[in-house]
């Protein structure tokens, strides 16, 4: 059974497993969908700043920069470059909690009552973030704290890194903050109610004994991944897949990633047995997902695959 066939509309699309990338712009693509079509969401959104801009993605392409931060190079290797979220101007701001907040209300109407949003961040964007969310109409449900060690903050004060060498800007980056928001619950609706009606609710559990826990030790994205998919914010199978399996709390239904990128959360979805469908305007990002979403599924992470233990240090 296809559970996302009618979910392409007329939009360029190809199945994957079980699951579908769509070739469209995400908001026209929410607004087309039924209301309560979706059991979740899981993404890791651009955020519409400067940084993702097409100019600047062809400047950093090509080598020149364009705005984005390019980290230090601490142990002899080259870094990817960072976009500089402190250096949004009001303005810039602006432009994404409208952006958020628009995106919530059409999620909103798209998505099942009771299901749950899992959204990545940072700790410059969270406050402007779940703020426009709230405002949208969907619950704050708290956060799921993925503890990894950053390339952010730490700096000296640029321009001036000898004359203050002692001092820092920021404080190193050392977790990457996912937002967990639900579509409210019908009036008098229990949990257990709604998971009976519309199969969402609550939160998967890792086992009968192991709940899902809001605090996830993880790990930058290994290498071999990275050479799979060439995309800037690429996040670990390791830490997708337990994701993607705590937003069915029954293991059925559909888990959406608007922002699909490479493909990386519809892969992970595939890898534990869910369907996904994935989203993605640009064209490039879009044919990358349909050779890696395959290949990433195929990778076997250890303490992860039939999440026994799911909680163990994946380092």
């Amino acid at each position: 059974m296809d559970q996302t066939a009618g979910l392409a509309f007329d939009y360029e699309t190809q199945r994957i497993g079980q699951s579908r990338i769509i070739h469209a712009d995400c908001l026209e693509w929410l607004s087309r969908l039924s209301q309560n079509t979706l059991h979740a969401i899981v993404t890791d959104p651009p955020y519409g700043v400067k940084e993702y801009d097409l100019d600047q993605l062809e400047k950093r392409a090509n080598g020149k920069g364009g705005i984005w931060r390019i980290p230090p190079s601490f142990d002899g290797h080259a870094r990817a470059p960072l976009p500089r979220f402190t250096a949004l101007n009001r303005g810039e701001r602006n432009r994404i909690a409208r952006f958020f907040f628009d995106w919530g209300k059409l999620s909103l109407h798209a998505m099942r009552p009771g299901a749950h949003v899992f959204i990545a961040t940072n700790a410059f964007i969270a406050q402007l973030l779940y703020t426009a969310l709230v405002d949208s109409g969907l619950e704050f449900r708290g956060e799921v704290i993925r503890l990894v060690r950053t390339l952010r903050g730490g700096d000296r004060p640029k321009n001036a890194e000898n004359e203050f060498s002692h001092v820092t800007s920021l404080p190193r980056g050392c977790y990457e903050p996912w937002g967990i928001f639900r579509k409210p619950l019908l009036p008098n609706m229990r949990v257990s109610d709604c998971l009976r009606e519309f199969e969402t609710g609550g939160l998967r559990r890792y086992s009968e004994d192991l709940p899902f826990e809001d605090v996830v030790i993880s790990e930058r994205t290994p290498r071999r991944e990275r050479a799979i998919a060439g995309h800037p914010s690429l996040k670990p199978q390791s830490f997708l897949r337990r994701i993607v399996h705590a937003s069915l709390p029954l293991g059925a239904g559909v888990v959406a990633d608007p922002f699909m990128g490479s493909g990386s959360t519809i892969a992970a979805a595939e890898a534990v047995g869910l369907c996904g469908v994935g989203i993605e305007r640009h064209r490039d990002y879009y044919d990358m997902a349909t050779t890696v979403i395959p290949r990433l599924k195929r990778l076997e992470i250890p303490n992860v695959d039939g999440l026994v233990g799911a909680s163990k240090v994946l380092f």
